[in-house]
């Protein structure tokens, strides 16, 4: 398997973690590549002096095991500073190309997953790019208008899925109305057989309300749109809920399923992130490509200190050959 990492936000503790990851995978025979910057790379290197061997490479054919003890990379662009914890266009700008070099990479089938470690969104913002983070940017490359978000922890088997994703919360009420949320969760199974050989899973749906409006008192949504989409797919998915958000995380009902759909972005990944903050890894379904990340930000506070734990990255690491391995068994 050939694995390319993004460089992430060159500002944040993205390229210590990656550096600390390889040191992980010494006697992995998988290959690894970096798409990003030999200079911001080779200062972090030095800065935490960190025993890896880092070499400029021309293309992806370069890719080497990383028992040899060397880290390719393949420089898409080089800053004119490096300032750990800052905020920058430039900065935006290296992780846009970072991500494009990596995901044209699994386009072209010459790498068999991306993974890609954290970017700012202001800094993305301020390097003019439009969308909102990792899955809208993907979705735009590879013409997927609604690629899924999703989260998984292995030590608990958790898996959340996002309905909507970044979206302002005063907005989510109409998306959940007009989305097609039949074919979300038809999609959504569909990708757990293929890419976590899950051959019936059986998924939790969240409601959208407190206490999943309690039979119509606060909301009709349930009652309108989420239950009958649920009745309609009964007979060909094994699809439950509407169930109220707290209870079910509180109760551990979560752990009887094999997905959990969230409404909006904190319904979900709130309890996510308490319960598996240090483990999770982001997973972008629906996408031709693999692609995986740790379930952390850029850690702008803690860049180039050496603080930064890579066991996020390498879990998304590991998540990505495995879901590359199954795509090949299709």
């Amino acid at each position: 398997m050939r694995i390319v990492w993004s460089i992430g936000d060159p500002h944040g503790i993205g390229p210590e973690i990656i550096l600390k990851s390889f040191l992980t995978f010494g006697s992995a025979t998988s290959s690894f590549l970096v798409a990003g910057s030999y200079k911001v790379l080779e200062y972090y290197r030095k800065a935490l002096d960190l025993p890896i061997k880092l070499k400029v490479v021309n293309s992806a054919e370069e890719m080497m095991p990383a028992r040899c003890g060397i880290l390719p990379i393949l420089s898409v662009a080089e800053p004119d500073n490096i300032l750990p914890g800052t905020l920058s266009a430039q900065a935006g700008e290296l992780a846009i190309a970072s991500i494009t070099a990596g995901a044209e990479l699994c386009r072209k089938g010459i790498c068999d997953a991306l993974v890609t470690a954290p970017i700012h969104k202001e800094a993305l913002a301020l390097a003019g790019c439009k969308e909102h983070g990792h899955t809208g940017l993907l979705g735009t490359l590879f013409g997927v208008p609604s690629p899924t978000m999703m989260f998984f922890d292995q030590l608990s088997e958790l898996r959340v899925a996002l309905a909507t994703i970044h979206e302002p919360l005063e907005k989510v009420p109409q998306l959940i109305r007009t989305m097609n949320l039949d074919i979300f969760l038809t999609n959504l199974a569909q990708s757990l057989k293929i890419d976590f050989d899950l051959q019936a899973p059986r998924i939790a749906v969240l409601g959208l309300n407190p206490h999943a409006s309690d039979g119509g008192v606060m909301g009709s949504e349930e009652r309108e749109i989420i239950r009958p989409c649920i009745e309609r797919l009964s007979s060909t998915l094994r699809v439950e809920g509407p169930f109220p958000a707290d209870g079910f995380f509180g109760s551990g009902m979560y752990r009887n399923y094999d997905m959990v759909v969230a409404m909006y972005h904190d319904q979900g990944l709130l309890p996510f992130k308490v319960l598996a903050f240090d483990t999770g890894v982001n997973v972008t379904l629906g996408l031709p490509i693999v692609r995986t990340s740790p379930d952390h930000g850029t850690g702008f506070n803690i860049a180039g200190k050496g603080k930064a734990s890579p066991r996020s990255f390498r879990e998304a690491t590991l998540l990505a050959l495995t879901i590359a391995q199954n795509r090949l068994k299709q």
